[in-house]
């Protein structure tokens, strides 16, 4: 069976790994909640699985820098344009979100639009702090100029996954609503997930390059996989998966002035992925509906609404209706009582990364 962690262990310990490289305590730790809500929520593809595949390495490279302070460049009362100035995105993506809910709440609206951003974990664990909060946020991002997804009927990468989130409070009795997703099938952390388990991946997720199904989910590095948009193929969809994507990279990138994906240095090469998730842009939005209506109004007609989603006769009675928010609020129940389930292959990895560190470990035990 696979051990569990307590919660706590492993926040600390994330906490304790972000100090020794060099970033505040506070804001460790806000990323160290970032980090760990990926695991804590049944996400584990952004979970702590990528302290060792994407955080060290960036910070190695210094390609994030670990006491980076963001530089407002523009400030319009409900507008405010961040240069993060390549600071750990886990933490930098909360502190533009809390900023966002400090104007929603004089302006009943507030934006922040960063450029210079790195990755930033999850985005729903960001949304759903404002939605605890009473208010409905959004966050969303591109992958700076990376490109790994081809535009439909394209032989050539131009575009990231463009993840974005929704969030919102669900009333007085129910966990918040919290939208979190990638524009493509299935985001690259997914992918990359079954590949350190040694399983196949099904068809729908990736197509090769003449855009036949691809089940080894290896082919996603080679560079010889595609990401598919969400709905599939053109046929099936795939416009609305892709017409997120550019959503996303005009609102959160072209906004701010960050990096972009589409860029005709990508017809160079094979067509395959290509350029690096350098000068992310990303765009946190509240609004405060508080501000607009009485807030007791607002939250008497969400838990109305989600409500009536979860009351909704199902067509299995082991299998209720919910929303999404409502499987990740119960995966987390759990957890923080019962510990967090890592694998021991994960496990090994933080004993190697506490070892070269000179930190504690943290231990499982079977459930």
């Amino acid at each position: 069976m696979t051990p569990r962690v307590p919660y706590e262990r492993l926040r600390d310990f994330a906490a304790d790994v972000f100090a020794e490289l060099g970033v505040p305590e506070g804001r460790a730790r806000l990323a160290a909640e970032a980090l760990v809500y990926g695991d804590l929520a049944g996400m584990r593809s952004h979970g702590l699985a990528n302290l060792t595949r994407l955080y060290l390495p960036q910070f190695q490279d210094k390609r994030m820098v670990a006491d980076a302070e963001p530089e407002i460049l523009t400030d319009r009362g409900a507008a405010v344009l961040v240069d993060a100035h390549q600071a750990l995105g886990l933490w930098q993506a909360t502190e533009a979100m809390d900023l966002a809910a400090e104007r929603a709440a004089q302006y009943g609206i507030g934006m922040v639009s960063v450029r210079g951003a790195t990755h930033f974990g999850c985005a729903g664990h960001h949304t759903a702090r404002v939605a605890e909060r009473g208010m409905v946020g959004v966050l969303a991002s591109n992958c700076g100029q990376q490109r790994i997804a081809r535009p439909p009927g394209g032989r050539v990468a131009m575009l990231g996954t463009n993840p974005l989130s929704v969030a919102a409070p669900a009333g007085p009795e129910l966990p918040p609503y919290v939208l979190d997703m990638s524009t493509t099938a299935v985001p690259t952390g997914k992918i990359r997930e079954a590949a350190r388990a040694g399983r196949e991946i099904p068809e729908g997720w990736m197509v090769d390059a003449e855009g036949s199904p691809v089940t080894d989910p290896h082919a996603l590095d080679r560079g010889e996989g595609f990401p598919l948009w969400l709905g599939g193929r053109p046929e099936t969809g795939a416009y609305k998966g892709y017409g997120l994507a550019l959503l996303v990279e005009v609102l959160a990138a072209l906004v701010p002035g960050a990096g972009l994906g589409p860029s005709p240095d990508a017809y160079e090469g094979t067509g395959g992925p290509s350029g690096r998730d350098d000068d992310i842009g990303v765009v946190a939005l509240v609004v405060a509906p508080g501000a607009l209506r009485p807030a007791d109004a607002f939250l008497s007609d969400a838990g109305a609404l989600f409500g009536a989603l979860t009351g909704c006769p199902p067509l299995r009675p082991d299998a209720p209706v919910g929303y999404p928010g409502s499987r990740e609020a119960a995966l987390r129940a759990e957890a923080l009582g019962q510990g967090v389930p890592v694998a021991p292959e994960l496990l090994a990895e933080l004993r190697d990364v506490a070892a070269e560190l000179r930190l504690t470990a943290p231990e499982g035990e079977q459930a």
